[in-house]
């Protein structure tokens, strides 16, 4: 890794394609250098660039925050950029954010050189068209998708051969509540509809009871097993889409071998950039478009915070309010945010008089449409403050309604 040098700014690829062999290496290099910046979304695996002796060597810019970054963001080691996930993309192609290099992670060359994203496109492709130098893990066991997810071996500068699987995400235990909002999802979303909605307990759930649907289609960020199952009973065959129809349109997936072995080579399957797949304009285009987003906490008059606890920093923007913007544009769609009514073993209201001090306003009160818990489905949309607290402190769980109702008189929303 002596390709990097001080004050560079190096771009790592995001999810499961995150080039763990390129960055073990990185992190022996770096110690011998200073200011470093390192560039990524959700990063998988061991991230020991962010150990606290690593600090003055290299300095992560968070562009969404994963599990293995928090501790490094909210204790000052590294920084944090809010952003839609739509957007990230120009950043690097207006040089708001340079890149000296990128390390990435592809399936080898086909017979005319160019090799697959595989299983994560997102802002990749802009990061690698403006960086200087291109250092990519080329993995036998990368699948090769299809879509705007290629790039020319000529591309690359250095190539690291490997053989290695890729990361697994561990199966989600659902809970009767994640069950339970699941049931009051599915039975928001009509034959045809396209969706979105992620990867996480409330999708599986709600992928649960889609069995009995016809003729779904998927374009959305992210997807795992549960979508490649749909995909195999037929019920997702995207006929019915009125954009990329007989197509499943994504950009990162996460999964088990299952679904890696699903998409490879598979014409179904089109990856492009979260500058289109997430352009609210792009979504519009989708007919029934569903978006299914998750959230902290929401406040009674439907604030929504959904990437910080307080003002500690817990996830990121991503593609929620791209979604939520498109799927309210598309033609009978639907956007949802959804949330189980507790958090912390049942002790603490999700829905609340006033999101906590310094937390984030993800997705704003304009823009919420559906709140779905496990005690039912608010519709807050063209809703008077007034309205908007009585249909909340209505699927509150039981034990904070009182409570709630008292704040909300106290507060004057209610009288």
């Amino acid at each position: 890794m002596n390709l990097i040098k001080s004050r560079d700014s190096v771009y790592l690829h995001a999810g499961a394609a995150t080039p763990q062999i390129l960055i073990d290496a990185f992190t022996e290099r770096v110690k011998d250098l200073e200011g470093v910046s390192v560039i990524h979304i959700l990063s998988i695996g061991d991230a020991k660039y962010l150990n606290p002796e690593m600090e003055g060597h290299v300095r992560l810019n968070s562009l969404f925050t994963g599990t293995n970054a928090r501790e490094a963001v909210n204790s000052g080691r590294a920084d944090w950029t809010p952003i839609f996930l739509s957007e990230i993309p120009g950043l690097f192609k207006m040089g708001h954010i340079p890149v000296d290099v990128a390390m990435i992670h592809i399936s080898p060359p086909d017979l005319h050189g160019f090799c697959s994203y595989g299983v994560s496109t997102d802002i990749t492709i802009a990061a690698c068209k403006a960086a200087k130098i291109i250092i990519a893990l080329v993995n036998e066991r990368m699948p090769r998708v299809h879509g705007d997810n290629f790039i020319h071996v000529s591309k690359l500068d250095y190539i690291v051969e490997t053989d290695t699987p890729l990361f697994q995400a561990p199966k989600v235990e659902l809970t009767d509540t994640h069950m339970q909002i699941g049931k009051y999802i599915a039975s928001m979303i009509d034959d045809g509809s396209t969706l979105q909605m992620g990867i996480g307990a409330i999708p599986d759930a709600t992928l649960h009871y889609l069995k009995d649907k016809r003729n779904l289609g998927i374009h959305t960020e992210m997807f795992s097993d549960g979508v490649v199952e749909l995909v195999e009973a037929g019920i997702i065959n995207g006929e019915a889409k009125t954009l990329h129809p007989g197509k499943v349109v994504s950009s990162i997936v996460m999964g088990s071998q299952h679904v890696y072995d699903f998409i490879h080579e598979n014409p179904f399957m089109e990856f492009h950039p979260t500058d289109y797949v997430n352009d609210p304009f792009v979504i519009a285009q989708n007919n029934k478009m569903v978006a299914i987003n998750s959230s902290i906490e929401i406040d009674i008059t439907g604030q929504v915070c959904s990437d910080s606890m307080g003002r500690r920093n817990f996830s990121g923007i991503g593609g929620q309010v791209d979604f939520m913007r498109g799927a309210s544009r598309s033609p009978g769609g639907v956007p949802i945010i959804a949330m189980p009514s507790t958090a912390k073993q049942g002790t603490q209201s999700r829905i609340v008089l006033d999101l906590k001090p310094g937390a984030a306003v993800t997705t704003s009160r304009g823009d919420v449409h559906y709140v779905v818990t496990e005690f039912g489905i608010a519709y807050l949309h063209g809703k008077t403050l007034r309205d908007r607290a009585k249909a909340l402190i209505e699927i509150a769980h039981p034990d904070f309604r009182e409570s709630l109702d008292r704040q909300a008189h106290e507060s004057k929303v209610l009288v």
